[in-house]
């Protein structure tokens, strides 16, 4: 028969509440985090403070390792929590044994990051003591229950995001706009709360659409920007090319603002995505002062499509993407009449003779097999645009009444809005009047009993019908008045170019088409051509 075997128990060593020995004090620290800076979070986050300071201080067995403490800093997200980083570093080299915090929620509330940074923290056997919920890491069960409470803290701030995000869908319906002044140029919060108009800043905005306009690329902008020392709100002073771009794309300088541009993908990681058509935009017109009109933008928009969509003329090229080229105005608009291909500008050297010409894309990469085109000298090409140019801008038989029918009709339009609105009414006025008689005419109603009806609708068509003729008259009166000063101003006006200009050409001229090596022929935006010899 077996004999049992003899066990005796080895009693455990009296412990700290961490695993470690009491044969020295613990070093315990404190996280405190606050989500806004609020006054009541403001509040709470110095009573926390104040709180674990003499908590630990209190205790003879501790000795006070520090408040790591983040303020207004959102808890579902690590990464930008500077406190909690500098707090776990510290862990790492030993300085702390047991950190104290107020709840999970506090801690963390993102259910993964929570569980990560116990699990770091217990391999190093550090603890954390959840107050609220009454938890110590370092306990066998602590694992499961945290996954449970941070997993409530996570679903709390995802229920919070969504409920702003609700509430940011309600206040862009109503045209609500949030303005952001911090790198928005231009533009200052003034005192009634809305935006107001820098003239200094103003003038650099006004100075980038102008240069932009006038055909200068990115980089030729920044260069004159920074070299003029025009003001803008980088940190380093200095214009950059994106600053450029994202000026000239903003809405808001012409007094309107589009909302939801961008949205949060999510509460944990906060990723923020450009709106490709995913969520709803809204656009609130005239929302605040404008510093660019409407019509700028416009054709500054329309020139970004431009050059984004250029094409490359040589077939050297893959892609087909060509880069847009604000040194030469006839690289965008020079293209040989034989086969259709742009223009490029060459300098020959022969016998110590420099000569600047321009020639077909086509004839110089594949030479006369394709095209037979010939070089155009660029000082003879410079000469007859400007003869082209002075030409178009002294035809006043053709030019001038173009300019004035045009100026009429814009007249007619601006005067008539307030006009087609009062007839318009007078039409249902009469409607609503004949649907009265065929009340009356069916035994619907009885006559007596419309009386008052038919009154009121006499009573506004008279007011009408005199507002509409006083109205017309004034009309007629001051858009003749304006047409004949907008006419006289035409006709007064002498048009002479001395010499070639890249910035009007760009304005001016659609394209400049080499029909031989003694003409060209230059069409005008409009669709005017005017042919003019080298």
């Amino acid at each position: 028969m077996e004999t049992a075997p003899n066990v005796r128990i080895i009693p455990v060593m009296q412990q700290a509440v961490d695993g470690k020995s009491k044969s020295r004090r613990l070093n315990v620290a404190a996280y405190c985090r606050v989500s806004t800076e609020q006054e009541e979070q403001q509040n709470s986050y110095q009573v926390q403070i104040e709180y674990y300071t003499s908590y630990i201080s209190s205790n003879p067995e501790w000795s006070f390792a520090g408040i790591f403490a983040d303020e207004g800093i959102s808890g579902t997200q690590t990464k930008n929590r500077t406190e909690f980083n500098r707090m776990i570093r510290m862990c790492k080299k030993k300085k702390i044994d047991l950190v104290l915090c107020k709840s999970t929620s506090r801690f963390a509330r993102n259910t993964v990051d929570c569980l990560e940074y116990i699990r770091l923290l217990k391999s190093l056997g550090i603890g954390v003591i959840f107050e609220k919920e009454n938890i110590n890491t370092l306990t066998a069960q602590s694992e499961f229950i945290l996954a449970l409470y941070s997993s409530f803290a996570q679903a709390e701030s995802e229920s919070i995001s969504k409920n702003i995000t609700l509430g940011n869908q309600m206040a862009f319906k109503e045209g609500k706009v949030r303005y952001q002044y911090k790198h928005w140029l231009g533009y200052k919060k003034g005192e009634d709360g809305k935006p107001q108009i820098i003239p200094e800043e103003a003038e650099a905005v006004k100075t980038v659409f102008r240069l932009f306009l006038e055909g200068k690329s990115y980089n030729g902008i920044v260069k004159y920007m920074n070299d003029n020392n025009y003001v803008n709100r980088s940190s380093t002073g200095q214009w950059v090319s994106s600053m450029v771009k994202r000026i000239l794309e903003n809405e808001k300088y012409i007094g309107d603002s589009i909302l939801q541009k961008t949205f949060t993908v999510d509460c944990i990681t906060h990723k923020t995505v450009r709106n490709k058509g995913e969520r709803p935009m809204y656009y609130v017109s005239d929302c605040h002062p404008a510093i660019i009109d409407k019509d700028t933008f416009h054709r500054v928009q329309q020139e970004i499509a431009r050059r984004n969509s250029k094409r490359s003329a040589s077939t050297k090229n893959p892609t087909e993407q060509s880069k847009y080229s604000s040194k030469y105005a006839l690289t965008e608009l020079l293209i040989c009449g034989e086969c259709g291909t742009a223009c490029r500008r060459c300098r020959w050297t022969s016998h110590n003779r420099d000569r600047t010409v321009w020639r077909c894309i086509n004839r110089l990469e594949h030479g006369p097999k394709y095209c037979k085109s010939p070089a155009i000298d660029e000082q003879p090409l410079h000469n007859a645009i400007v003869r082209a140019i002075n030409e178009f801008y002294n035809c006043s038989d053709d030019v001038a009444n173009v300019l004035k029918t045009a100026t009429d009709s814009v007249l007619s339009r601006a005067n008539g809005s307030e006009i087609r609105q009062i007839e318009q009414r007078l039409k249902d006025i009469d409607n609503a009047r004949n649907e009265l008689i065929n009340l009356i005419a069916t035994g619907t109603c009885a006559a007596d009993s419309l009386d008052n009806e038919f009154a009121k609708l006499f009573e506004e068509e008279e007011q009408l019908s005199q507002t509409l003729i006083s109205l017309k008259s004034q009309a007629d009166s001051e858009q003749n008045n304006l047409a004949e000063e907008v006419k006289a101003e035409i006709d007064n006006t002498s048009f002479q170019l001395d010499e070639y200009d890249d910035v009007l050409v760009r304005k001016v001229v659609e394209c400049i088409k080499v029909l031989s090596i003694e003409e060209i022929a230059v069409t005008f935006k409009g669709g005017y051509e005017i042919k003019s010899k080298l």
